[in-house]
């Protein structure tokens, strides 16, 4: 079963992690490269990407012109979606158990950023036979 992990923060929380010294994000990089070691050498990684900062977020709403409909992100915005992860593993519980490792990665002084990751199963449709 194939799992998302979508690592979102607030503004308050991306700003605190911007004033992490060099020290602090590098160990977080760390143990989250090692997380990956670990589901690559299981065979249950599929993929995982930081993405850019929310202020070059584009919200689109259909077309005008043939023109997409776009606007910026919004201020009162409570969360921002910081990255994801991909995983194919045998059990719900399992994606638990791997989206608790990477919200506990260390923050600042080593403290777990108890980051909230949200956990979603990919859906599956049957295609219907059609002949």
């Amino acid at each position: 079963m194939k799992y998302i992990l979508l690592m979102s923060a607030t503004k308050a929380g991306l700003d605190k992690h911007h004033a992490w010294s060099q020290k602090d994000i590098e160990t977080h990089m760390a143990v989250l490269r090692g997380i990956t070691n670990d589901l690559t050498g299981s065979g249950e990684f599929v993929a995982t990407q930081g993405l850019a900062e929310p202020a070059e977020a584009k919200v689109v709403r259909g077309e005008k012109n043939s023109v997409p409909v776009t606007d910026g992100i919004f201020p009162e915005s409570k969360e921002f979606l910081l990255g994801y992860w991909i995983v194919d593993v045998a059990t719900p519980e399992r994606s638990y158990t791997i989206a608790g490792r990477i919200s506990a990665a260390p923050g600042p002084g080593g403290v777990p950023t108890n980051m909230p990751i949200e956990v979603r199963r990919f859906a599956v449709y049957e295609q219907s036979k059609s002949q």
